[in-house]
């Protein structure tokens, strides 16, 4: 083969990819840049200390004090900072924050051990994982032991992405424990906990006021380890219909009804109920909604490692 055919035969390959990758077209996701976001400051019940806490959501830049219900009206992200209020108490619980990154600003979502101190003396400690996820919070946070009975999980959204983007660094411990604390109940087990980002696209309906689903679309990935510089650009892929066959599908990852079917939604009478998903939808259908959760803990409520932390930025879709 002469050069010139060898020259010939790698710039048509060079255009072909070139053409690929011009036909990919990505799409922010609205405050996914992380660079508004609102503050608030809630004030703690006396009997708790009375001090003022400081939340984060990820929305339009504000200012809010007071202990005001956020409405989530401007914004499609939901956090793990919750302002509750159970029996009348106020409380509010900080794990997700902004924080510097160069000349703008990137998201840290910590693991931490929330306690609640009542006139000096601990009677509650609870793990909460930092969070960032595509929904809302349903405030003031009334019922303590049921902690997705107020988050309601996704938002309206039509469109079939081919991947998730982002920009991200995390910090996972190394150790093989972690702590369950729900409560009164404190204990450490058995378990390697990490941060996760998934995407589970769905094409919801309701019947006789329960919400059901089909899985359009799918994507979970897991970090194991701390990766100390920022990973820009990561690509996460995302598979289309039933995915049960694939060599790379795990049950505990990739199935129906993640997190023990705790995924919630508001039905047409405005009652938050469970959303069922149950089955596979076809390869081509369009979704309805969007389920998109970053996360500093794969493990559901109340379980986590207090020393793993996830940092986020430039959140988007590739299509």
């Amino acid at each position: 083969m002469t050069m010139k055919r060898i020259f010939l035969l790698l710039s048509c390959a060079l255009c072909v990819a070139q053409c690929m990758f011009a036909q990919e077209r990505i799409e922010p996701i609205p405050y996914g840049d992380m660079e508004q976001w609102a503050v608030r400051y809630i004030k703690e019940s006396a009997l708790l200390g009375g001090q003022t806490q400081t939340l984060y959501v990820l929305a339009p830049t504000d200012t809010i004090k007071g202990n005001k219900a956020f409405a989530f009206e401007n914004t499609p992200w939901g956090i793990s900072n919750a302002y509750a209020a159970p029996a009348g108490i106020d409380k509010a619980a900080c794990t997700t924050q902004p924080e510097r990154r160069g000349d703008g600003w990137c998201a840290r979502c910590d693991t931490r051990l929330i306690t609640v101190r009542a006139l000096g003396i601990v009677d509650i400690r609870v793990m909460i994982a930092g969070t960032l996820f595509l929904g809302k919070v349903r405030e003031p946070v009334r019922d303590a032991g049921d902690p997705y009975g107020a988050i309601e999980m996704g938002i309206p959204f039509t469109k079939r992405p081919k991947a998730l983007m982002l920009d991200y660094k995390t910090r996972v411990s190394p150790k093989n424990k972690l702590v369950k604390a729900k409560i009164f109940s404190v204990k450490e087990i058995e378990g390697h906990d990490e941060p996760e980002v998934y995407v589970y696209l769905q094409k919801r309906w309701e019947e006789n006021g329960k919400i059901y689903a089909k899985r359009v679309g799918t994507m979970r990935q897991r970090f194991p380890k701390t990766v100390s510089a920022w990973q820009n650009d990561a690509r996460f892929e995302i598979h289309y219909g039933d995915i049960t066959k694939e060599p790379w599908f795990k049950p505990n990852l990739h199935d129906l009804n993640p997190n023990e079917g705790a995924f919630k939604g508001e039905n047409s009478k405005g009652k938050m109920v469970k959303i069922e998903e149950i089955g596979w939808a076809d390869d081509d259908e369009e979704p309805t909604h969007v389920i998109l959760m970053l996360t500093a803990g794969c493990y559901p409520a109340w379980y986590g490692c207090p020393d793993n932390a996830f940092w986020i930025d430039n959140v988007r879709w590739v299509y």
